[in-house]
Parts: C-alpha cells; sequence; structure tokens
C-alpha cells in the first residue's frame, strides 16, 4: 500500500469565502501514482471547513446568508467565546460545514457522483491556513 501526503495553504483576502479546491486536489492524486484507495481532505484549522457540493454560484450565496442566520459574525458580544479574537461565529459555521471529506479513488480518478466538488469554507480569512491531502492505496 502506498501512502501520499500534501499541504495545501490558501489565504483568504475576506473573512469569509467558499473556494472549489477540486483541481488542486485532483493534481495532488495525479502526483500520488495512485490509482485505487481513499483519498482525505482536511481543513488543518479551527475555524475553516472542507465539503463537497455543486459549484454553483446561487447555491454559494445561500450558503453565505444560511450560515449567517445560524451562527451571526456580529454582535461580537454575543459570544462568550468571544475576547482576544472575534470569531466564535467562525468555530460555529466550520462546524455545521465539516472538518473533512474521504472520497473514494477508482482508476487514478476522484469518484465522485453528479456535479460533485471539493471546496474550502474560510469562516474566519485574512491569514494563511493550510488543507491536508492524504491519500492511501494502490
Amino acid at each position: 500500500m502506498k501512502s501520499y501526503r500534501k499541504e495545501l495553504w490558501l489565504e483568504i483576502p475576506q473573512r469569509r469565502r467558499l473556494v472549489n479546491i477540486t483541481r488542486q486536489v485532483e493534481d495532488c492524486l495525479r502526483e500520488s501514482g495512485i490509482q485505487e484507495g481513499l483519498l482525505l481532505c482536511n481543513a488543518m484549522h479551527i475555524t475553516a471547513s472542507v465539503f463537497i457540493n455543486d459549484d454553483e454560484s446561487g447555491l454559494h450565496h445561500d450558503y453565505e446568508v444560511w450560515l449567517e442566520k445560524l451562527a451571526p459574525e456580529k454582535p461580537y458580544n454575543q459570544y462568550r467565546h468571544n475576547g482576544a479574537e472575534d470569531n466564535a461565529d467562525a468555530h460555529l459555521k466550520r462546524t455545521v460545514m465539516g472538518r473533512e471529506v474521504v472520497v473514494a479513488v477508482t482508476k487514478g480518478r476522484l469518484d465522485f457522483g453528479t456535479w460533485e466538488q471539493i471546496f474550502y469554507g474560510e469562516f474566519d480569512g485574512k491569514r494563511r491556513k493550510r488543507v491536508l491531502v492524504k491519500i492511501i492505496g494502490e
């Protein structure tokens, strides 16, 4: 069994943004040479997420509106966590959107359903963060 590991670094200039990272993850899969196995992709920061969904701008807008209703950024004093940093909402948004995805690798390709793409969700941006790609298989 082979194993591959790579970190993808992102620096999002806004506080919140969804970024399609499917191509970068596919590049990792090609680099790995693995044809059959499993790929794990996870955010390595507690205020960011990795998830799978459709790459459609209306849906991305809907996520922003929905997440802001669930965990509004302001007022900052609504959260006990806020103090040194005003990012409690980002922690909650990450919990809702998830930490990681696992995708089957079949014949050297990500074994996706129709329209599935991998996204990085940033909820407390303006600094450099990383995503781990780990692939195991043959």
